[in-house]
Formats: C-alpha cells, sequence, structure tokens
C-alpha cells in the first residue's frame, strides 16, 4: 500500500504542484486521504460538481465522457486539479477498472493549506500562471 511519501512523489509530477517545495508536497499529501477502492467503483461521475483532485498511487481506472471511453488512467495519472480551484460539473466519469489506492484532496482542505500557507499560495499561483501562458496561442 502506498504511503503519504509516494503521494508527495506524485503530486510533483502534477503542473499545478509543479513549483512547491519537498516540504511543501509532504504538507499537502499529509492533509490528503489515501483511499482504496475496488474494480467497479466509480471515483467521480460525469455532472457532479467537482470538489477534490485525485492521483492514481495504485491500479488503473477509466475515464468515460458522453458514454465513450476516452482514455485509461494508471500510477501517477491525476485528474480533478481544476475542481481545486473551480466547482464546476465534472466533465467525465472516472472508474476504477481493477482495484485502486488514490490520493484525494477535497477542496476544503485545499483552500485551508493555502490560507494557512501562503508560500504554498504563490507557488501554485506561479504554476498556474506558467500553465497560463504555456497554453497562450499568438500565431492567430
Amino acid at each position: 500500500m502506498a504511503g503519504k511519501r509516494e503521494l508527495a512523489a506524485r503530486l510533483a509530477q502534477v503542473p499545478l504542484f509543479a513549483r512547491c517545495s519537498r516540504g511543501d508536497l509532504a504538507i499537502v499529501a499529509r492533509h490528503a486521504e489515501t483511499t482504496r477502492l475496488e474494480a467497479g467503483a466509480v471515483l467521480l461521475r460525469e455532472g457532479d460538481e467537482g470538489d477534490a483532485f485525485f492521483v492514481i498511487l495504485e491500479g488503473t481506472a477509466m475515464v468515460t465522457a458522453a458514454g465513450r471511453t476516452v482514455r485509461q488512467l494508471g500510477v501517477g495519472d491525476y485528474f480533478g486539479e481544476l475542481a481545486l480551484l473551480d466547482p464546476a460539473p465534472r466533465s467525465a466519469t472516472v472508474t476504477a477498472n481493477a482495484p485502486v489506492q488514490v490520493g484525494v484532496l477535497g477542496a476544503r482542505m485545499f483552500r485551508t493549506l493555502l490560507r494557512e500557507l501562503p508560500a504554498v499560495s504563490e507557488r501554485l499561483l506561479a504554476s498556474l500562471a506558467r500553465q497560463a501562458r504555456e497554453g497562450l496561442d499568438f500565431s492567430a
């Protein structure tokens, strides 16, 4: 079973957390939950309000949207990061297609971390700015 150290290592690969220090990531991981789910369990459902971010620590899951399979997720893959910032409806359903262990960071805990750890807040904002900058297309 994966632990908080592995969760922190996986968070380091998520663009939203890319500028966080190891210490920051350890704190975030400590405040996240790890959960085991059986094959067939729905981790999130298309259309539901987003309220958590997930990273897969063990196992695999399938992403479907509008009834069509979109992609397969495995160890290290993550989803739902936008729900930490905006509780918009989920754009897809994610279902475990094998036993899976996930790290889960809820939006409420995320907001608490941002309030209590200003340095993490600044690093997350820098990561978001970088992602936005890289996504700009001036060729048109």
